[in-house]
């Protein structure tokens, strides 16, 4: 009996330790943006944003390497500073934002890439189309909020996708508009 006691303390004890608390940290939007760019007539380019998304950490580890991302963003928010330019983003030449309200991401992996830097693949939904994409992911630290003191987490996302991969504006030549599009994302985070 006793030794039965021992060997049920000792597999408690091993299942405790190995138990790691999951932490859930949500985008703060007031210190974040989803901005992107495209090359327009091979000479300049268009800067632009989706306004209205959302983001999730997931992470057990303190430098986040098993981090799991999830965005999603509103089409229908994009943004370039030009109405009539975001109005036709939004219709079927480009996004077709009622077709394809959301883009979405979920990161399967991080592999890393130096000091708090990753290299973070994930599958991309855009336009009806699910793809693998790599992303480079920079954690750029925690600090404490200094109204809240509660812990606040930097983050910033940088990578390039073609739109053709996406069946966006298939009709634009490349001499036009560039397929290679640029993402830069900016977000703080907290628990």
């Amino acid at each position: 009996m006793k030794r039965i006691s021992i060997v049920l303390l000792m597999a408690a004890v091993v299942a405790f330790s190995s138990f790691t608390l999951l932490e859930t940290w949500k985008l703060d939007k007031a210190h974040s943006q989803l901005g992107f760019s495209v090359t327009h007539l091979g000479i300049s380019d268009v800067s632009g944003y989706i306004k209205s998304f959302d983001v999730t950490i997931k992470a057990e580890k303190p430098d986040y390497s098993d981090a799991v991302v999830e965005l999603t963003g509103d089409m229908a928010s994009i943004n370039t500073g030009i109405e009539m330019r975001d109005n036709h983003l939004k219709g079927p030449d480009f996004f077709d934002a009622v077709k394809y309200p959301t883009i979405n991401f979920i990161s399967t992996g991080l592999k890393s890439a130096g000091a708090n830097k990753y290299k973070m693949t994930g599958n991309l939904t855009f336009h009806g189309v699910t793809k693998p994409i790599t992303l480079d992911l920079w954690y750029r630290g925690t600090a404490a909020n200094p109204q809240s003191k509660a812990p606040v987490a930097g983050f910033q996302v940088t990578g390039v996708i073609k739109r053709t991969d996406f069946g966006i504006a298939t009709g634009f030549p490349a001499a036009m508009l560039g397929d290679d599009v640029y993402i830069k994302a900016d977000g703080e985070f907290g628990k």
